[in-house]
C-alpha cells in the first residue's frame, strides 16, 4: 500500500507532533516545497510552545491528527524531532490514513511514527529531512531534493564511499529502520519493527559508546538482527565516551554485534543527524551492494505505486 505519490499542486502538511519547533525555521521550508509545485497547510503546532513541546499532548495528537484524516492533505512533513511521539502513538486513530494513505515525512524522534506504521500496517513512509534543514544555502543540494525525488517517485540511488569497517555481499529487502534509541525504546510494543528477512537501517546521536552498545544487544537479544538481509549504518553524530574508555569505536561495537552473521554491512550511509540527510523510503524494497571499492544502495520498483491523479 504506497501511499500516491505528489504532483504540482498537491498539498503538504506540516504539523510538529514532538519538540517545539520555531516559525522562522519552518518557513524556509514553505518557500522551497512551493517551488517545486506543492501547496503548504501549516498546523496549529508550528511555532507553538509548551515547555519543551510543540503543545500539551492533546494538542500535537489534534493537530497530527486532523492532518491524518483530512483528505486534501498528501502528505505531511514535520517539523522537527525530539521526543513526545511515544506519549501520543498509542491514541492515534489510524482509520482514515489507512483507507487514504500519504506519506510520512521526517526522521529520529518520527522513527516511533515511521515503525508503527510499519508494523500495524504496512505502508511505507519517508525517513527523510525536515524543516530545519531547508536554508538558501541546501535548497539545490541532492539530499534536500532526495525528499522532492522520493514524494515524485522518482528513482533513488545511493553510491557510498568504502569503508574498512564494510562486510562485502549483495542483498535485496524491505527497508526498516530509523533512530536506533527509538528502535530499542519500541522493543516489546506494538511498535516494534519486524527485521525478519529485511535490510535494517540505524543512526543516532549524542549516546555514550556503552549506551550504544547496551542499545544494540537489546535488538540482538530481542532477535532482531539474527534474520537480517542487510545492515546500513548512518551517522553517529556526537558519540561521546566515558571518563574510563569504553575500549571500542562505534564501528568496532556494531561489527561485535553482528559477527556472528553473514549480510553485507554497510557504514558511512549519509544519512540521520547530520547536514547531508538523504531520504529513505521504508517499507520499500531496496537492493543493497558493498564491495572493496564502493556500496550501492537502490530503491527498487514500488509496484502498485501510483501518482495522485
Amino acid at each position: 500500500m504506497f501511499p500516491p505519490y505528489l504532483k504540482p499542486g498537491s498539498l503538504i502538511g506540516i504539523t510538529c507532533p514532538s519538540g517545539y519547533v520555531s516559525a522562522e525555521r519552518v518557513q524556509y521550508a514553505v518557500v522551497v516545497l512551493e517551488k517545486w509545485g506543492f501547496r503548504c497547510r501549516l498546523g496549529k503546532t508550528v511555532g507553538n510552545e509548551f515547555h519543551y513541546f510543540s503543545g500539551d499532548d492533546d494538542t500535537r495528537l489534534a493537530d497530527l491528527q486532523q492532518m491524518l484524516d483530512d483528505p486534501e492533505v498528501d502528505a505531511i512533513l514535520m517539523g522537527r524531532g525530539g521526543y513526545g511521539l511515544s506519549r501520543i502513538i498509542d491514541r492515534i486513530d489510524f482509520t482514515q490514513f489507512v483507507q487514504q494513505p500519504k506519506w510520512i515525512c521526517g526522521f529520529s524522534d518520527i522513527t516511533v511514527l515511521h515503525s508503527h506504521i510499519q508494523a500495524q500496517f504496512g505502508i511505507p513512509t519517508l525517513h527523510s529531512v525536515m524543516c530545519g534543514a531547508f536554508k538558501p544555502e541546501t535548497e539545490t543540494s541532492d539530499y534536500i531534493l532526495s525528499l522532492r525525488k522520493a514524494l515524485s517517485g522518482e528513482a533513488l540511488h545511493n553510491i557510498i564511499p568504502a569503508s574498512p569497517y564494510n562486510r562485502t555481499g549483495t542483498a535485496e529487502g524491505v527497508l526498516v529502520g530509523g533512530n536506533l534509541a527509538m528502535l530499542a525504546h519500541l522493543t516489546g510494543s506494538v511498535s516494534e519493527i519486524d527485521t525478519e528477512g529485511k535490510i535494517l537501517f540505524i543512526e543516532d546521536i549524542g549516546e555514550h559508546l556503552y549506551q550504544l552498545d547496551r542499545m544494540l544487544y537489546n535488538l540482538k537479544r530481542s532477535v532482531k538482527l539474527k534474520g537480517l538481509k542487510g545492515l546500513l549504518v548512518g551517522s553517529f553524530t556526537d558519540m561521546e565516551d566515558t571518563e574510563r574508555p569504553f575500549g571500542q569505536s562505534l564501528e568496532q561495537i556494531i561489527r561485535d554485534k553482528v559477527a556472528e552473521y553473514n549480510f553485507p554491512v554497510c557504514f558511512g550511509f549519509p544519512c540521520g543527524h547530520q547536514e547531508v540527510n538523504h531520504t529513505l523510503v521504508l517499507g520499500a524494497a531496496y537492493r543493497l551492494s558493498v564491495t572493496e571499492k564502493e556500496s550501492v544502495l537502490a530503491l527498487l520498483n514500488a509496484a502498485g505505486s501510483r501518482v495522485i491523479s
